[in-house]
């Protein structure tokens, strides 16, 4: 193996007989759960909830609704401890190269510390560099939300369109939208476009004026070629519209893009000003990135004080998750019994279902953040594994998903594990200037989805026996019920709990790598497939006939296309 061996790798290997005797007293377990069903469970405890939930900084965890008891809880801490978890944490906390494949750490933690003022501190001047790029951010947003940064004509910035792909879009904008009622100025839009068709970028554009319009280039390689391909035709589009007014290409460039890389060099040869350049590091992960400079569209939205407080949700789930006691610890849990469903109760698909329309684009960045980074069949020793890894992540906002797939998830053959997330207050803050009545028909409309969304849980669990009289109902009418569910209740839909909800489920998927021994911080399926999309490039623009060499179905397809 070219792998990186570390000395905990050493340590598991001396220990398979512990590990054996562990899983297989889970597999009995699992034999014993996968006969129960969960109304039983509550029959013979009435107070489960208070026996299985916990919180942390007000957001609460329900997992009472999950197929499992505390003997469960405590074979599968045993396992997570045999398979030293603890040393794993400390190591993520460090800068010590776990990314084992590149020879990278991996501190997306560090871009959410408070400024450190102990010179002595190891990470200090990690944490100096980073806090000079929010610094650097700052003084931007300040800019454009002040008026003072303009366009080439000296326009003041209205609108503001990041392009970006994968993590460098997904995170902004979900954090965005999501967060919409905190904007700080209706004078400043914010955008975004990422599709390599160009689809999103022309509509966009054909709303906008481009004396008054900023482009966010967001690529932690400068190499993208979906970004760059955008950033492209965005650059076009300026030229061609303010060539008469401005004299010369280098003074739109700098007057109208701002760049967000790990690469200076790049950002200075495509023509960025250095003072709109912000920087990354090699440590930042795309889907871990939006605490970075790549969330300087949420910043320009939010303005700067409610950023740090996004980071600042994130920070205090990062000390939870590295103190609070393995039974109590809400990412932990939710790696354990998402590893429990998918590993021993052979449940392969996992829904999130939030009940916020604000929410429409976190299950896809959740889905990106968990199946990009466990979707791997290739152990840290380059073994192959031979069990389940990360499950099938989909989902949608709760009410639209109702009237959709829940047919599936209630009487379907499939058995889908689920998290509902929900917020305790809809209108708590940033309600702007609406009325009373409104307000108490918007009040209406949150409990309305606060009823659904506990409906559908207490359904899927208890299926028929949720609903008086169900037995005379024939067959099709009748619900199986046993599908396991988890609640996350955050207290209002604000940065700081959207910042702590978004650090939750980045540590479970820590946690459920090192249960499965994986890496989860590379994506090397991505970065293939990319080198084969640029291999068939020169055959498409017609530099080179290949054909014979690719698979008859490839090549079949590039005829039709090419004639």
């Amino acid at each position: 193996s070219n792998s990186h061996s570390t000395a905990l790798d050493d340590i598991e290997r001396k220990l398979p007989s512990q590990l054996a005797t562990l899983e297989q007293a889970l597999l009995v377990l699992a034999e014993q759960f996968k006969q129960n069903h969960l109304s039983e469970l509550f029959q013979h405890d009435a107070n489960r909830f208070n026996q299985f939930h916990c919180q942390v900084h007000g957001l609460l965890l329900d997992y009472s609704k999950q197929n499992l008891d505390h003997h469960v809880i405590e074979r599968l801490i045993d396992l997570a401890t045999a398979r030293h978890l603890d040393k794993w944490i400390k190591q993520l906390f460090s800068d010590t190269p776990i990314n084992h494949t590149e020879q990278r750490s991996a501190m997306h933690w560090a871009l959410r510390m408070p400024k450190l003022e102990d010179t002595e501190h190891p990470l200090f001047s990690i944490n100096q560099a980073v806090h000079e790029q929010l610094d650097r951010m700052g003084v931007i947003v300040e800019k454009i939300h002040a008026g003072q940064l303009r366009g080439a004509t000296g326009e003041k910035i209205t609108d503001i369109v990041n392009i970006g792909v994968g993590g460098s879009d997904l995170g902004p904008l979900m954090m965005c939208r999501a967060l919409s009622a905190f904007k700080q100025s209706d004078r400043v839009n914010v955008h975004f476009a990422s599709t390599m068709d160009g689809s999103q970028l022309s509509q966009i554009v054909e709303t906008l004026h481009p004396a008054s319009t900023l482009f966010i280039i967001s690529s932690k390689s400068f190499t993208t070629i979906d970004t760059l391909s955008n950033a492209q035709t965005a650059r076009q589009w300026l030229i061609d519209r303010l060539e008469c007014y401005v004299s010369g290409e280098a003074a739109i460039l700098r007057s109208h893009f701002i760049g967000v890389s790990t690469r200076q060099d790049k950002m200075d040869e495509w023509g960025i000003s250095q003072h709109l350049q912000l920087n990354l590091w090699d440590w930042v992960g795309g889907r871990y990135s939006l605490w970075s400079a790549i969330g300087l569209p949420i910043a320009i939205l939010l303005g700067m004080e409610q950023f740090k407080s996004l980071l600042n949700g994130a920070y205090c789930v990062d000390q939870h998750f590295q103190q609070a006691p393995w039974q109590y610890n809400v990412p932990i849990l939710l790696a354990l019994i998402g590893f429990w469903n998918n590993n021993y109760l052979d449940i392969h698909t996992h829904a999130i279902l939030p009940y916020d329309g604000r929410l429409e684009y976190l299950t896809s960045y959740l889905q990106q953040l968990e199946m990009e980074s466990n979707g791997k069949s290739i152990r840290r020793d380059n073994r192959p594994v031979d069990y389940p890894t990360c499950p099938i992540i989909w989902g949608e906002v709760g009410p639209n998903a109702q009237h959709a797939f829940y047919q599936l998830l209630h009487q379907g053959t499939l058995t889908v594990s689920t998290d509902f997330i929900i917020a305790k207050h809809r209108y708590h803050q940033a309600t702007g200037d609406i009325g009373e009545q409104s307000l108490e028909a918007l009040q209406q409309q949150h409990r309305l989805s606060i009823a659904n969304c506990l409906a559908q849980s207490r359904l899927l669990a208890f299926g028929s026996h949720a609903v008086d009289g169900s037995e005379s109902l024939p067959a099709y009418r009748q619900y199986s019920g046993n599908k396991p569910s988890s609640t996350l209740i955050i207290p209002q839909l604000d940065p700081f709990y959207l910042g702590a909800l978004v650090a939750i489920y980045e540590h479970k998927v820590f946690v459920q790598a090192v249960l499965w021994d994986i890496n989860p911080f590379d994506q090397w399926g991505v970065e293939m497939g990319k080198a084969i999309a640029q291999a068939l490039l020169p055959v498409l623009e017609q530099q080179t006939n290949a054909l014979e060499t690719l698979d008859s179905s490839t090549a079949g397809l590039l005829n039709v296309i090419l004639n």
